[in-house]
């Protein structure tokens, strides 16, 4: 026999053995576990972008599957709520979903033919306006859902006649006051972050209401816009300062000295 045949022929055998060897291990390996199947169920999820007062249609929500583990306690299943399309097509939106976040009914309201304001105010809650510009409302920079203090700034007529030349006075009467709306914009917008209007919407207790109204009448108002991180927390006291004494500025006038106090 040739050597070339003789290499081929032993070359051949070696392969058997190993397939033969690599067959008997696998044969004899114990099987995969198999795969646990992750449960899951049917939730409402909004199919698009849904506003801030925003009428909700059917055509807004759909049916999304979610892991169970991961569907919270105020997540609408279908297997519950079979119908909550339809239950919930015609509600306001009292707070804005993004596309694909799932549907919590605590969100929404329904309207029963008022407006979305009316809607989205809380229980006990009123809505009222006051005229601002850029220079009473932070430059424009306040946007709706900020919280603002109301500033009150008047003449003491009381103060002029003892004094004998002109007294201004400003106080602070509400604050931490939650903004509704500048003119008609109830949110902000394609990433929108001045917004310069005319008058501000503001939601006040029906005591606060009567406050503004009434100081609306005896001066000029003016917003101050608070930081985000005071929002949910109870006013500071201010830095120490002599109540009994009123912080002026001396304002002359065409030669007359006048006075102008902060309380």
């Amino acid at each position: 026999m040739k050597p070339a045949r003789i290499i081929v022929l032993v070359i051949a055998v070696v392969a058997g053995g190993i397939a033969a060897l690599l067959a008997g291990r696998w044969e004899s390996a114990p099987p995969p576990a198999p795969v646990a199947q992750l449960e899951t169920t049917d939730v409402l999820i909004a199919a698009t972008d849904i506003g801030l007062g925003t009428s909700v249609s059917a055509q807004d929500l759909r049916w999304q599957t979610w892991p169970t583990v991961a569907a919270g306690p105020n997540f609408i299943r279908q297997s519950e709520r079979p119908d909550a399309i339809e239950q919930l097509a015609g509600s306001i939106a009292r707070a804005p979903f993004s596309a694909g976040e799932p549907i919590r009914e605590a969100k929404l309201i329904k309207a029963k033919g008022s407006g979305y304001m009316a809607a989205i105010l809380p229980s006990g809650m009123r809505a009222i306006s006051v005229e601002i510009s850029p220079e009473t409302g932070a430059g424009g920079f306040i946007l709706p859902g900020d919280h603002v203090d109301v500033i009150v700034s008047r003449r003491d007529r009381s103060a002029e006649r003892a004094a004998g030349f002109e007294v201004f006075t400003s106080e602070i009467i509400l604050t931490n006051v939650r903004v509704l709306a500048i003119d008609q914009t109830v949110e902000e917008k394609n990433g929108q972050r001045v917004v310069v209007g005319k008058t501000a919407t503001l939601e006040l207790g029906p005591r606060q209401a009567e406050t503004l109204a009434l100081a609306r009448q005896q001066g000029t108002l003016s917003l101050a816009l608070r930081s985000l991180v005071d929002f949910d927390t109870k006013d500071l006291p201010e830095a120490s300062t002599d109540d009994s004494r009123s912080r002026g500025v001396n304002v002359v006038r065409f030669g007359i000295s006048s006075s102008t106090t902060t309380k």
